[in-house]
């Protein structure tokens, strides 16, 4: 054997045992249900996709409650109603559902101008129904966000102890209707006691706390193979200005102090891991949202 023979062998030699340590670790990683893959931009490749539903608008009314005056925000006369839809390979993710049942859609139900669709329809225009959801997740219990979380009661329920522990506390909450909810109470229910909750084991959807607007306030990330990782950030905020004011927080908080901790620790993941973030009550941003059946991915 010559010397070039050599150098090839070692080589070879030395590639196998760097696969086979690949191949321990990704067998290590399949073990601990935390696997997932990434192309040359460091974008995962298994397919995500994420939907947007519109469902309806608020008006915005009095801005001081949010320790705000009209000059420090851009005009608007509305907030944004929306949920979301994360379909997953291994299942699918509800998160909020609106401030109108489906079944008073087209009536004049009080607090909301409701415009478009109910919520069971535009799931039905993407394959969907109610009973086919994997996990249901709210970011908070508020009226405006739990509309027809009645719906998804067959669903898996991720939800903080304190939260659900408010919910249905006697008296209820402020700004929450428990008859929107009152099925969950013997929904099947994870509760979520970490920071950070990985919904199916991959990384790509992950539930984390941001108590404060609520006492168990939460937020949803998701890793999408385009266009990279959204946080969905319930109402961490209301308006765009607020993440530069971040100590002024609306005067119905759970908690003024854990808010702005909350705000501080979310933007402080978001530049962390280049996440865009989207204030879910942001109208002017949900007039240029995809909407469903449109989708990211």
């Amino acid at each position: 054997m010559n010397i070039s023979a050599i150098v090839r062998a070692m080589k070879d030699g030395r590639a196998i045992v760097r696969a086979v340590a690949a191949l321990m670790l990704l067998a290590a990683a399949i073990v601990a249900g935390r696997v997932f893959t990434v192309n040359a931009e460091g974008r995962p490749d298994a397919e995500v996709k994420l939907y947007a539903f519109d469902l309806g608008k608020l008006k915005v009314g009095d801005v001081t409650r949010f320790h705000l005056s009209p000059q420090e925000i851009r005009p608007t006369d509305f907030f944004a109603v929306v949920g979301y839809l994360v379909v997953h390979p291994k299942g699918t993710l509800i998160w909020d559902t609106g401030v109108v049942p489906d079944a008073e859609v087209g009536t004049n139900a009080p607090g909301a101008d409701r415009a478009g669709r109910k919520l069971v329809d535009q799931l039905a225009q993407v394959g969907f129904k109610p009973g086919d959801i994997t996990y249901f997740a709210l970011s908070h219990y508020h009226n405006d966000h739990t509309a027809n979380a009645n719906a998804f009661a067959q669903s898996t329920w991720l939800v903080r102890q304190t939260e659900r522990d408010a919910m249905f506390a006697d008296p209820p909450p402020r700004i929450a209707n428990p008859k929107e909810y009152d099925r969950l109470r013997n929904a099947n229910t994870r509760i979520l006691d970490r920071d950070e909750y990985d919904v199916f084991g991959d990384g790509l959807v992950i539930i984390k706390s941001a108590p404060g607007h609520t006492p168990g306030h939460q937020v949803l990330i998701v890793r999408l193979k385009q266009s990279g990782p959204v946080i969905l950030a319930g109402d961490l905020y209301h308006f765009a200005e607020e993440r530069r004011l971040r100590d002024r927080v609306p005067t119905f908080e759970f908690d003024k102090e854990q808010s702005i901790a909350s705000r501080n620790a979310i933007e402080d993941y978001a530049s962390r891991h280049h996440a865009q973030l989207w204030i879910e009550h942001d109208y002017a941003a949900l007039l240029n949202q995809k909407k469903a059946p449109d989708f990211y991915r």
